[in-house]
This record gives structure tokens, sequence and C-alpha cells, in this order.
């Protein structure tokens, strides 16, 4: 029997026009789109295809746009047959993947994520307005292990590991100068490359606390259920089967580091233990950057990872 693992991607895969194309030729994923429109009152069509990248890179825009756009081929997935039975995601993705898990309902996961991305904007721009106007961010480093990335961060005010996407790729959250200092100490170090991100802010690091204490008296009222697929968690790295944890652990998130290799290499050992079944991977949304960090890890020799963006990524996975 064939089953499909959906691993959903995270804000910085934003792109101006993104899925136009699917919508275009598919009336679900249209559908998605204009009922989030109908239930934040954000003229979705206006910000997915009109908005240039600097504001669609904006918390508050790309989290409501990429869940947006997961959920819409989500849909067109569902009408060809192919849902998931395991899922994840990457930082915001992993709240698509909730919803792909049966956690929270649509409207839920939309209102959930549009609360998400307004507050962590407005954490964002309390602290550049702290730092001289100098706009935190997330700084990728490529080409020195996970240890020496989080050595170098120890070593610099306000620079924190916060996602580890590979075992030679950390990404590390901090104000401007923090950044600054990082990219500098990482090539010193050796490191390929130290790139700046299209994000708003230092996710996933201590400071954003003022954004997770703000999240958890939004979602106070929210029901997060129990899953109903496998699901896996960033905060642990691990299987999530109970839905208060899920919830609590959707505070943690903005905190904590996104354990990436972790949750690869879970998702892996569980398909290997599954015997009785065919399993395919899928990244639904925007761009291909998990099934790049699957293809570089030993697992992609027994399952490959492919992202459903388009009309054409989408005819592929069909072929």
């Amino acid at each position: 029997m064939k089953k499909y693992a959906f691993l959903f991607p995270g804000q910085g895969a934003q792109v101006p026009g993104m899925i136009k194309d699917l919508c275009d030729a598919y009336p679900e994923a249209r559908k998605v789109v204009d009922e989030v429109t109908k239930i934040t009152g954000v003229d979705m069509p206006k910000l997915l295809w009109e908005s240039d990248q600097a504001e669609l890179s904006r918390s508050d825009n790309s989290q409501l746009a990429i869940t947006t756009a997961s959920l819409a081929v989500m849909e067109v997935l569902k009408s060809k047959g192919i849902e998931a039975s395991a899922a994840m995601g990457f930082s915001l993705g992993e709240f698509p993947a909730l919803y792909a898990a049966g956690v929270l309902s649509f409207e839920d996961v939309i209102k959930v994520v549009r609360q998400r991305g307004l507050i962590m904007q407005e954490t964002c721009e309390n602290i550049a307005k702290a730092n001289e106007g100098h706009a935190p961010g997330m700084t990728a480093v490529i080409g020195l292990s996970q240890e020496q990335v989080a050595e170098i961060a120890k070593k610099i005010p306000d620079a924190y590991a916060a996602n580890l996407n590979s075992s030679v790729q950390t990404v590390v959250s901090g104000t401007f100068d923090a950044l600054t200092a990082v990219e500098a100490a990482a090539k010193e170090a050796g490191a390929r490359r130290a790139l700046r991100l299209q994000v708003a802010g230092p996710f996933h690091s201590p400071l954003m606390q003022e954004a997770a204490d703000n999240f958890e008296k939004a979602i106070a009222d929210v029901t997060f259920n129990s899953p109903s697929k496998k699901l896996f968690s960033n905060v642990t790295g691990k299987e999530a089967t109970d839905g208060a944890e899920i919830k609590k652990n959707a505070v943690l998130h903005l905190t904590n580091p996104v354990r990436w290799t972790d949750e690869e290499k879970v998702l892996f050992d569980m398909i290997e233990a599954d015997k009785d079944n065919e399993w395919t991977l899928i990244e639904p949304g925007v761009g291909k950057v998990l099934a790049g960090l699957w293809a570089k890890t030993d697992y992609a020799e027994k399952y490959t990872c492919a992202p459903v963006n388009s009309v054409e990524t989408l005819d592929a996975l069909n072929a």
C-alpha cells in the first residue's frame, strides 16, 4: 500500500506569485485562498500575487501566505487521492502539519497562524527599536558542524543556534550586530558560507520570549486534539502524540531550536520499520528547501522527497 509523509516548509520560502498556476488550474487550491480571505479579512490574492518580496517577508504576511500555500497544495493532492499518513513541518511548517495530522481544524490553524505572525512581527519590531533600528534576524552557517556553530554562538551575546538543519548547516538567530559578529567568526573558522536569511526576526531563540508569552495567551482557548496521523515535533525532535503537550510545545517552539535532523532520523526509522507499505515523501507548498536538506542525508539513498509547488511539479509527481 502507498503511504505519504508530508514535510511542510517554513518562513523564508515565500516568493511573489507563489501557487498562482495551481490556483488557476485547480478550483480546490483557489477555494483555500478564498477561505483564508474570509477567515482573516486579509486579501490573500493580493498578498500572494501582487506583493513584492519585502512585503511578503514580514512575519505577519509570510506566515499566512506560506500556510495558505501549503494547505492549497494539500487540497489539490487530496483531490488526487494523496493524503498524509505522517506529517512534520519546519518551523512555521509545523502548523500546516498540525492540520494534516488532525490536531487543528482548518479555521483554527488559519486563526492561530495569523495571530502568531502578528505577534512575532511586533516582537521583531520591538527588538529593532531597542537596537537603533537595526532589524534582528537569522544567518545560515554552511560548512561547519552543529557543535562548531553552537560554540561560536555561545561566545557572542544575543546569538543562538536556532535551526539544526543538517550536519553541516546550522542557522543562528540574533540581533543585527550579533549576526554580523557570527558571520565574521564563522568565516574565520572555515565556514563555506554565512548567509543572512529573508526572515523578519531571531526565531527559535530566547529573544522571542515576549512573542511566546503573547502567543500563549492568544491560543489559550484553542483546542489542540491528539493527532490522528503520525506527527513529529520541532521542539523534541520526536513523535508527538498528546494534544495538550503539542499545545505547550507550540509556545516553546518560539524560543527553542528546530531539531530538524532529529526529526528526519525519526521519520526514516519509522518508514524503515514499516515493511508493509511503500512510502513517498512530499514537500507541499512553496520552494524545495526541505527536499534539498533530505537529499543531502544518507536516507535519500532509499527514499526521495519531492517538492510540489506548481502544476509542473505536481505533474512530475504523478508521472
